[in-house]
This record gives C-alpha cells, sequence and structure tokens, in this order.
C-alpha cells in the first residue's frame, strides 16, 4: 500500500522515481552481483559492462532458475540481476522461491519482454526493479547501484502502470486472474507456440501443459487458442 501511495503521488514527469528502505551500501563498497541469465553471449556481454565500472563486480552466473536459487542462497550479493525466460524455472518463480525462502538479496528484473507484459508481476513477487534489455547500458548500471542501496527502481513506464493498477479494479482485466504459470503459458500460447514445443521449453509433461491450457480458457471464458492470440493483440501483451 505504501508504494502504491508514492506511486500515486508522482508526478507525470520524465524521470526514473525511486523510494528510499534502510539498506545503506557506502561510496567506496563493491557492489556484489549474481548474474542470471541462460543466453551465453549476453550473459558474457552484460558481464564486461557491469565489470567495466569501478564499484561493482558480477561476482557470480547462473544459467537457469534452479542454478539461480541455489547460488543466491549459498552466497551473498548485494544485487541478483534476473531475466525472466529461463530454463527450468522462470524469474518470476525465482522472486518467490528466493522470498519464500527469507533471502533479502534485492532483485533486479532484466529482461527482453516490455514492461506491460511482466513488470507489474515481478514487482508484486518482491522484485526491486524491472528493466528491458533495450535500455543504455548507463541506465542498468544506476539501477544495480540504486537497488544495492535497498531503493526501488521504477521506470516512469512502470510508474503509469502502478497508478493504473490501483485506479482500475482488477477484475476488468481477464488476464489478471491468471497465475504467474498459466500468464506464461497463455503467452507462449499466444506467439503460436505449440503445447509440445511449451512443455519442452518449461521442462513440464504435455499433459501439464494441457492442464494449464485448459486453465486458461476457463477463467478467461476463451474457447480456442485463436481466441487467445486475439485478446492478446488486442491488449498489447505481446512483442
Amino acid at each position: 500500500a505504501f508504494l502504491k501511495l508514492r506511486v500515486m503521488q508522482m508526478p507525470a514527469l520524465p524521470f526514473k522515481p525511486t523510494f528510499l528502505l534502510n539498506r545503506t551500501i557506502s561510496e567506496n563498497t563493491m557492489i556484489r552481483v549474481l548474474l542470471v541469465e541462460d543466453h551465453t553471449i549476453v550473459r558474457k556481454g552484460l558481464k564486461l559492462l557491469i565489470d567495466d565500472t569501478k564499484d561493482i563486480r558480477v561476482t557470480s552466473e547462473a544459467t537457469d532458475g534452479i542454478e539461480a536459487v541455489r547460488t543466491c542462497n549459498s552466497s551473498t550479493f548485494d544485487v541478483l540481476v534476473l531475466d525472466i525466460t529461463l530454463p527450468t524455472m522462470n524469474g518470476l518463480e525465482v522472486i518467490k522461491r528466493l522470498k519464500s525462502q527469507k533471502n533479502k538479496t534485492p532483485i533486479l528484473v532484466l529482461s527482453m519482454h516490455s514492461e506491460d507484459i511482466y513488470a507489474i508481476r515481478a514487482i508484486r513477487a518482491g522484485a526491486s526493479g524491472y528493466l528491458t534489455k533495450d535500455r543504455a547500458p548507463e541506465e542498468l548500471i544506476d539501477a544495480i547501484r540504486r537497488v544495492a542501496r535497498n531503493q526501488k527502481y521504477i521506470t516512469t513506464e512502470v510508474a503509469d502502470m502502478l497508478v493504473l493498477e490501483v485506479s482500475s479494479p482488477e477484475h476488468e482485466v481477464p488476464h489478471k486472474s491468471l497465475s504467474d504459470r498459466e500468464y506464461e503459458i497463455m503467452i507462449k500460447i499466444a506467439l503460436g507456440k505449440s503445447l509440445s514445443l511449451i512443455a519442452q521449453e518449461l521442462f513440464l509433461s504435455i499433459k501439464t501443459i494441457s492442464t494449464y491450457r485448459s486453465r486458461i480458457l476457463l477463467k478467461m471464458g476463451m474457447h480456442s487458442n485463436a481466441e487467445i492470440i486475439k485478446y492478446s493483440l488486442k491488449n498489447n501483451l505481446l512483442q
């Protein structure tokens, strides 16, 4: 409620609002980052970018969700930089798992998905910030520093969505009734992926994916994949 109140009070200005909490890191402290990204080239590029700063170092890396949780729990990090689309366990599940285990590492989501797809869900789950991969490198570095100081890093776009979240009854938007896993599968269906491919990507059985699809159709009041695709396009849920 505190976060929503502060967002609603913000002026509509082109800046990145943040909300200061209790944690502090001094100017001379090296910020230790756990970088979670399954694409090797992207991960290595991000590591070079981050390590090129004077005060931030990638001290460990992970390539899937399960490894991310295990690594984050086994060492101390100042920031977890986390992708959403990961093998074995997606980024939203990683956030929820760590929070349920009382892990207090601040989490910055860095994703290829635009803010209107996953940002609110990530923040709800416990992320301290959400940034898309098409942002300027300097913005990523600034976001890491802010999150390491236990500040919320929220772009103007995400702030606008938070305001809308407060002012609009949730039931008016059908896809918000879906769980994070259901939502993820709905997006994959809307992108035209087959159930077998979705099962392969999520390391689940086809039967499980089929069950999720049935739940999605029931909750959304739909009867076919075509309706899912039409809805997702109409509501700008696809890249």
